[in-house]
């Protein structure tokens, strides 16, 4: 009898072995066909417009919010519906000023908090608050940054580690903060303001390239560890040089080739890539090309571009805000 049970058991499982491999073959076989079927959905939805989703009844908190392209977060989201807008930051007469203006111009709620990002225990501690407060976050939007704006060796270490701390680790403790709640509602947006530097580094930004690229990393797998989490998804907007207060001083080699881009546009391109659930945004466009060359050429001809553009004195004259 015992002969008998052994053979079934050794039927059933070179059984269920063959069906593996049969199920493993045809995913293999069809795999093409979904890349091919994946990149023509793309490209149609470059011809087609995208449906929107409506941002009404969204909680918005934005990190870094009292200026810059966090004060411009604070108005389009609000233009858009947004129930509610929260600003978080370190400077209250930025955060007050800004409130003021979202509730006098679009009739929205908003609420400032001061709250430093890179201290973990502040995040945790404000997130209870505004929970308690003002209600569950459904969109958090990570925009805070500082640059420090030197060489390596010229560097002091506390402010290479506040880089780190605000515009890397800020995004963890944030994140920790809002997205367990995000994914209990099924509904919500994780959103990053990154840069094209985190793809592209420059000299003179080795604290704030670093930490962006660290950013992209964590934006990337949070990413892929959130697709099968119905109702929630996330955006990562890399805009090239932007005209802020923060890289004041910038320059590149030719302006006109290559203008830093208005606060205003980033603003809108990330309220509109949050309502088309765009995972990846290029601003420009064309910094797609940079992407694609920086795979293809060798070491040497990327060197020869970076020294066409600038890039290798770009932060020569910078003097913006740290």
């Amino acid at each position: 009898m015992w002969i008998l049970q052994l053979y079934s058991q050794k039927k059933a499982s070179l059984y269920l072995k063959v069906v593996m491999e049969l199920n493993n073959l045809g995913h293999a076989l069809l795999f093409p066909f979904h890349i091919l079927f994946c990149i023509l959905k793309a490209c149609f939805g470059l011809l087609l417009p995208s449906r929107r989703k409506d941002l009404r009844g969204e909680v918005v908190l934005i990190t870094g919010g009292g200026r810059g392209i966090g004060r411009h977060l604070g108005k389009e989201f609000a233009k858009h519906g947004a129930k509610k807008v929260i600003l978080w930051g370190r400077t209250e007469r930025c955060l007050k000023e800004t409130c003021e203006e979202i509730s006098l111009t679009t009739g929205v709620e908003c609420h400032y908090f001061l709250c430093d990002v890179a201290n973990r225990e502040e995040v945790y501690k404000q997130a209870k608050v505004v929970r308690e407060k003002v209600g569950d976050v459904t969109i958090l939007v990570n925009n805070a940054a500082v640059v420090h704006g030197k060489s390596l060796m010229d560097s002091d270490d506390d402010a290479l580690m506040k880089t780190q701390h605000i515009n890397t680790l800020g995004q963890f403790w944030t994140t920790k903060a809002f997205l367990p709640r995000i994914l209990e509602l099924c509904h919500g947006h994780v959103v990053c303001i990154n840069s094209i530097l985190s793809l592209s580094s420059i000299p003179g930004a080795i604290d704030y390239c670093t930490s962006k690229a660290s950013s992209l990393a964590f934006m990337e797998s949070l990413t892929l560890g959130l697709l099968n989490c119905p109702g929630v998804g996330c955006t990562t907007v890399l805009p090239f040089h932007t005209n802020t207060d923060m890289f004041q001083g910038m320059r590149v080699r030719f302006p006109q080739l290559f203008p830093p881009l208005n606060p205003e546009l980033v603003a809108q391109r990330t309220v509109d890539a949050v309502r088309t659930n765009t995972p990846f945004v290029y601003l420009p466009w064309t910094m797609h090309a940079l992407v694609i060359l920086k795979s293809l050429l060798p070491q040497a001809a990327l060197e020869e571009i970076h020294r066409f553009s600038g890039c290798y004195t770009c932060m020569d004259t910078f003097k913006g805000r740290t």
